[in-house]
């Protein structure tokens, strides 16, 4: 069991969360978690579509339902950062790039994309945004972030690192080697933990003893905290508070957010029918607790958002939508002779 206080059951798809807590932020910041989170979702849903449709011919790997843990962190950083992902990094790239023109070009292999179409939906880069890189590889960019963070720390420049991964990425061994390492070295790095439960098609409950990740960060005495996954503003909060100590004393810090994809493992499928634990009447649950509708009947409630509002800002999203698809759709190709230009060769 998933608890925060005795409060909550995170992990439970027939509890239903209460209204966001979202005093003492902002407007303008609720308004900006809005937007980003209803970008990030339609931009996916588009992307299972002509997955669906045959138009994209690479797997993609969706976070439907999980924008809120790349929108809320991601509002703390600065471009000199340096933000890594795993394989199902979407948000976390549009969270910090916002450039939908690129992530639809790279999904579709044109020469536009973030990885001039060379490397699909797992191998996105940012660099001018500070997101280095995602890789399919399970834990691939743990390592990778603790070594950026430690170059952050030798250069004294205040910046830090992230590394986004998923809960199965903690059954690795160099992920116990990366908390080891941070710890003792004093890194200031972010381990963001996105815990939907799953990997691939395999519940936590029958991969470890345990539901939650954070007993590893308390293991290596790395301070941490479990959050609602699919509270904007939690996750903001929390992040922000973690980013500004490791600012002014490095050191790491871990957030196991827990939440659930509303796909299934790869593509637009909702595997709901392999045989584990994931029902049509769980999706149903969670999406309950959508981050997006949560956000947006918080602010409603205070009177700080409107219906009407709602409806413009979601027709403002289908046209940012509809336009950077059809520019990517039209742009071109690789060459074929450029096929060996981003291929490290050492002589």
């Amino acid at each position: 069991m998933i608890s925060d206080g005795g409060k909550k059951v995170l992990e439970d798809p027939n509890y239903i969360f209460a209204k966001l807590n979202i005093s003492q932020i902002e407007h303008s910041y609720l308004e900006d978690f809005l937007m980003s989170m209803s970008v990030i979702r339609a931009a996916e849903i588009k992307i299972a579509e002509a997955k669906k449709n045959g138009l994209i011919k690479g797997p993609v790997h969706l976070g439907v339902g999980q924008e809120a843990i790349a929108v809320g962190v991601s509002k703390n950083l600065r471009n000199t950062d340096r933000i890594f992902g795993a394989h199902r990094s979407h948000s976390h790239v549009l969270g910090v790039d916002n450039d939908l023109h690129k992530l639809f070009a790279e999904v579709l292999g044109k020469n536009t994309g973030f990885s001039s179409g060379m490397g699909g939906s797992m191998h996105l880069a940012s660099k001018s945004k500070g997101f280095l890189g995602s890789v399919p590889i399970v834990t691939g960019t743990v390592p990778l972030a603790v070594g950026a963070g430690l170059a952050s720390k030798l250069q004294k420049s205040g910046d830090i690192a992230i590394s986004y991964l998923g809960d199965g990425a903690t059954e690795e061994g160099v992920f116990h080697e990366s908390l080891n390492f941070a710890r003792v070295s004093n890194i200031p790095i972010l381990f963001v933990v996105e815990n939907n439960l799953f990997s691939s098609h395999m519940h936590m409950s029958l991969r470890q003893p345990l539901n939650t990740i954070n007993r590893f960060a308390k293991a290596h005495e790395i301070e941490t905290k479990l959050v609602d996954g699919n509270d904007v503003v939690e996750i903001y909060r929390t992040s922000s508070e973690f980013i500004r100590r490791m600012r002014l004393k490095p050191e790491p810090y871990l957030i196991e957010a827990i939440t659930y994809r509303w796909f299934g493992h790869v593509d637009w499928r909702e595997d709901i029918d392999v045989g584990v634990a994931r029902s049509k009447k769980d999706l149903l649950n969670w999406k309950k607790r959508d981050p997006i509708k949560r956000l947006s009947d918080a602010m409603i409630n205070k009177k700080i958002w409107t219906i009407e509002k709602q409806h413009n800002l979601d027709l403002k999203v289908d046209e940012l939508i509809h336009a950077n698809w059809e520019k990517a759709l039209h742009d071109d190709f690789p060459d074929r002779k450029s096929l060996l230009d981003n291929v490290y060769k050492y002589d």
